[in-house]
């Protein structure tokens, strides 16, 4: 087996706190031997789990970048029974970019399991594959809609086949005490980050913590109460683990989104207008948006209808918008006993 090309500057089996990076080729106009880093910290003491921290899989999720970072900087050695491994930006030149994708055009969240001899962004996927997951019990991928979507702030998970890894991972997904949570399925291809790390049979905890290009305080807020708590629930954080109840809160409802019906594209190309917010109750038929036509004012907009009852999880947040782009997400409330 080819090892890796991405290199490692700190000593990931050693105790205490460091910060680091991880290091892969890169050749530019500028530099004929360069190294392109992703920044990596570890947080270690004593025995307990290994979690995996890791943020900007997609460059314009900026909020769990900000709770990621600010992980490295807060958490100290005395507060953990274990190891936490940080990566607090993924996809960096697309972070500075402000972009979804590697200026490459890569979707580094498409590049599993990588191979160390394929492109940079499947070096990273090769490292995180054969090193860091490996490393792990616990993977957490923070994510969001990016500039082009509203996603309902939630934790949410895929429905895996083993039972006693769903229900690690659901009581992990609950764990965040986001009001909402979500069950998901691949679109648009293989090689996520999560499903490889699903493969390997990590408790996998993820999020869509909002998005549409402006990140509110609450949800600045969400991210690190729902990170600190979760890592509180798998052992490796001292400190009290919160419930909703213990807040006193209601219980948070289950979206489920296995359906691929559920996903609503434009017809054709437009303009479009939401007719109602993520968390919003509709009945089949109900329209959802408008499609407006910037070439034809005469033209009276296409209605674009809810295909079942259910809640709206996500709706588009550019009103431009091309043929084929997904304009809104449906999730139907579902009770936690299903999925045990």
């Amino acid at each position: 087996m080819t090892d890796p090309a991405v290199s490692c500057s700190i000593d990931l089996a050693a105790p205490g706190k460091q910060i680091g990076h991880l290091a892969f080729p890169k050749i530019t106009n500028t530099a004929g031997w360069a190294s392109t880093y992703v920044h990596i910290g570890s947080v270690a003491r004593g025995e307990g789990p290994t979690v995996l921290v890791l943020a900007g899989n997609h460059g314009d999720e900026y909020e769990g970048q900000v709770a990621a970072m600010r992980l490295l900087q807060e958490l100290q050695p005395e507060q953990v029974h274990g190891r936490v491994i940080v990566v607090p930006v993924l996809s960096k030149a697309a972070s500075k970019a402000n972009t979804r994708n590697w200026p490459s055009g890569a979707n580094f969240n498409r590049s599993f399991p990588g191979r160390p001899d394929g492109p940079p962004n499947e070096q990273l996927a090769d490292y995180l594959t054969r090193v860091l997951f490996p490393l792990a019990d616990v993977v957490i991928d923070m994510h969001s809609g990016g500039r082009s979507a509203w996603f309902i702030p939630c934790s949410h998970m895929h429905v895996v086949a083993d039972p006693v890894q769903r229900k690690a991972m659901l009581e992990g997904m609950e764990a965040w005490l986001s009001d909402w949570h979500f069950l998901y399925i691949d679109v648009n291809g293989t090689g996520l980050l999560p499903v490889e790390a699903e493969n390997q049979g990590k408790i996998v905890i993820t999020t869509e913590l909002g998005g549409g290009g402006r990140v509110p305080a609450p949800v600045h807020r969400l991210a690190w109460s729902g990170l600190n708590n979760v890592l509180r629930h798998v052992g490796v954080l001292e400190g009290e683990v919160q419930t909703r109840a213990s807040l006193g809160k209601p219980p948070a409802v289950i979206l489920d989104g296995r359906n691929p019906d559920t996903i609503v594209l434009a017809p054709e190309d437009g303009m479009f207008e939401a007719l109602y917010e993520p968390g919003d109750p509709v009945s089949e038929g109900d329209p959802v948006g408008r499609l407006w036509f910037v070439d034809r004012p005469d033209r009276p907009p296409e209605l674009i209808r809810a295909p079942m009852d259910g809640v709206v999880a996500v709706t588009k947040a550019i009103p431009v918008t091309e043929q084929g782009d997904c304009v809104f997400v449906l999730g139907v409330p579902i009770d936690r006993s299903a999925l045990l």
